[in-house]
């Protein structure tokens, strides 16, 4: 076979495969997702192999699209490598640094962190997407990822992003008017407490922990919300007993909208991580935002 594929088209097949989506790829490389079928319906006739399996609602590959994967996967990464290694000789680094956190940590990231990296390398850009589930970062094509250290995979590396945090069970001051406050976990299957669904769907089990006891409790509600700023709306509203980071409800806790309760079953937890493989190399962009933001993290504690 006489004909070569362009860099762009691998590129192009290579972050098809990575999605398993023709528009999830278009997106990432700014194309309209007919000029990439397009693209790719080219290749498959200029190489005479199907790369891909396409239905309505699905993309699969092929035998052959498995094997050019397999092969070209480790030739787009040394490229990279080879391409990271040229830009160490710029004065500042450049380029696109994605990053999959949660909204909660982006709100952090955006006091600090963002601004100064902005500004200190205006050459880079930042994609930050916010992501309720704990994604697989290298198959979906970030270069980093910021979850609470519990939750991050083991072969990570991690870098710690902030202080301590905790969850706290919260209600508004009005909520007990008719009502016992709880003093162990256990009390709160006598009251009306606001669930959390999980991205799975999947109810969230509240985690209470004292001198070496750690509980998981179900608990009871007839409201289930799925972002923590709208449970804590719905505690400021009385509706009953939230379970929520501290961070987000510590403005209605100052202004004495809402009070914690069960404080001794809620000890501080490892705060929020930025971690990335530990197998890959570390892009010069990725280093320049970890500095930016340990140097937030000293000016902060």
């Amino acid at each position: 076979m006489n004909y070569t594929p362009s860099l762009n088209d691998l590129k192009a097949f290579a972050c098809i495969a990575g999605w398993q989506s023709f528009r999830k790829a278009a997106d990432e490389l700014g194309l309209a997702p007919s000029t990439l079928s397009h693209v790719i319906r080219t290749l498959e006739e200029n190489m005479g192999v199907r790369l891909f399996h396409r239905t309505t609602r699905s993309v699969a590959l092929t035998e052959a699209g498995e094997k050019l994967l397999s092969r070209l996967q480790p030739v787009l990464r040394d490229l990279d490598f080879a391409l990271e290694e040229v830009n160490h000789f710029r004065d500042r680094p450049s380029g696109m640094l994605r990053i999959n956190t949660s909204d909660i940590a982006v709100a952090m990231l955006l006091d600090a962190v963002v601004p100064d990296f902005l500004a200190q390398y205006p050459d880079m850009s930042l994609d930050l997407v916010t992501d309720g589930r704990l994604v697989d970062i290298v198959a979906e094509g970030f270069d980093a990822g910021i979850r609470l250290g519990e939750a991050i995979p083991q072969d990570m590396i991690a870098v710690r992003f902030g202080k301590e945090t905790r969850f706290v069970a919260i209600a508004a001051p009005s909520y007990f008017n008719n009502r016992s406050v709880p003093h162990i976990p256990d009390d709160l299957k006598f009251h009306r407490c606001i669930r959390y669904r999980l991205p799975s769907g999947k109810p969230y089990h509240w985690e209470f922990a004292r001198h070496g006891q750690e509980l998981h409790i179900d608990v009871p509600g007839s409201l289930t919300l799925d972002h923590p700023v709208l449970m804590v709306k719905a505690a400021m509203a009385g509706l009953g007993i939230a379970y929520v980071p501290q961070t987000v409800a510590q403005d209605a806790l100052a202004n004495g909208s809402l009070i914690t309760v069960l404080d001794d079953w809620c000890p501080p937890i490892a705060g929020l991580y930025l971690y990335y493989p530990g197998h890959r190399h570390v892009p010069s962009g990725l280093r320049a935002f970890i500095d930016v933001m340990k140097a937030s993290t000293r000016g902060n504690s």
